[in-house]
């Protein structure tokens, strides 16, 4: 029996679904997309590029025209390449950006051939609305326990414990695939790339909607901004209110942690020199130069104690002055390998 696409207003747990298809271009999907879907784009990039340009300076009737036959084609290979193995049971939930054509092209094919398909009505923009609403709403439903310290406390790897315990973390730094600071981008990854604001908004919502309202959640002294994404402003102004715990650690231990955990300081000088170099008006040149010349000699040891020294630390005690200063507990360790997840949580 022929089945017709059904439409649904939002996108939720409860939502049967096989999989999520976005078909937007590949631009817009990179842009954001909710966690999980999948891209079809039924017209690309340049395609898409192609017929807007025909529908602005030619014709709208052309454009048509010529949009659908790239549409059918796309949907032709699609179907041949990737629907083909899909069983009878198979519901794909499908969304463009409005929830219009390049949506229904889709849907409709595929509900012809039996199966059922579910549209988002709105399409990406009734979701992205939905993000924002929820930013707006849900941070605000929990408590916080902020993890402070100074950098190469091991902050991060403390959280991490803490959620193979069972405590419920929130890593924003893994979110927004970086380490929260100048020389903080994810160097070993290769790749110098952090998700567009939305997408980070999109991921940032995916995690709260895996908590559990009952319990506290766990998170880094993070600033308001996290390399180029930004926390939404409910959950900056809920954690500057939340209790903190702060790691302290001795300046030697700190150096070798931080020696040990980020290698690429050491892999790629070049890259370390470019991004002190933001540091000049702030330190003058004599003071860069000095760095420059230690990272010469490879004194990586003098390197990043200079600079915990000069910058880090500073940086650190000005920030927490203004924005963490609920102190619950402070949790001393002699040495990083000394780290007991007991210690932070015992009274």
């Amino acid at each position: 029996m022929v089945k017709s696409p059904y439409f649904i207003d939002q996108i939720s747990e409860k939502n049967d679904c096989s999989e999520i298809i976005d078909v937007r271009s590949e631009n817009e999907f990179v842009e954001d997309h909710i966690p999980g879907a999948i891209n079809l784009p039924v017209l690309n990039n340049q395609e898409r590029a192609k017929v807007g340009t025909i529908y602005k300076e030619i014709s709208p009737f052309k454009a048509r025209k010529i949009g659908a036959s790239l549409v059918t084609k796309n949907i032709s290979h699609f179907l041949e390449k990737y629907f083909f193995t899909k069983d009878k049971n198979y519901v794909p939930l499908i969304y463009c950006w409005r929830g219009g054509q390049r949506s229904n092209s889709l849907a409709i094919v595929l509900s012809q051939i039996g199966w059922q398909v579910q549209v988002l009505k709105g399409g990406y923009k009734t979701y992205r609305q939905h993000v924002r609403q929820e930013l707006e709403i849900l941070p605000l439903k929990f408590n916080y326990n902020i993890l402070c310290g100074l950098t190469g406390t091991g902050k991060t790897d403390l959280l991490h414990q803490l959620s193979k315990q069972g405590y419920q973390v929130l890593d924003l730094e893994k979110i927004a695939n970086h380490r929260g600071s100048l020389l903080g981008k994810e160097w070993e990854k290769k790749i110098d790339y952090q998700p567009s604001q939305k997408y980070f908004d999109s991921l940032l919502l995916q995690q709260f909607k895996s908590f559990d309202l009952t319990k506290p959640i766990w998170v880094e002294s993070e600033s308001y901004k996290i390399g180029e994404v930004y926390l939404p402003s409910k959950l900056w102004h809920k954690m500057k209110e939340s209790p903190c715990f702060e790691v302290q650690l001795p300046l030697s231990e700190r150096v070798n942690f931080l020696l040990k955990k980020y290698t690429y300081l050491i892999t790629y000088p070049s890259i370390l020199k470019k991004r002190l170099t933001y540091l000049k008006s702030r330190y003058g040149k004599g003071k860069i130069d000095d760095w420059f010349k230690l990272i010469d000699q490879k004194k990586w040891f003098d390197l990043v104690q200079d600079l915990l020294i000069t910058h880090y630390d500073p940086a650190y005690h000005k920030s927490l002055s203004k924005t963490y200063n609920r102190f619950k507990k402070i949790i001393y360790f002699s040495e990083f390998n000394s780290v007991k997840i007991e210690k932070v949580l015992e009274d």
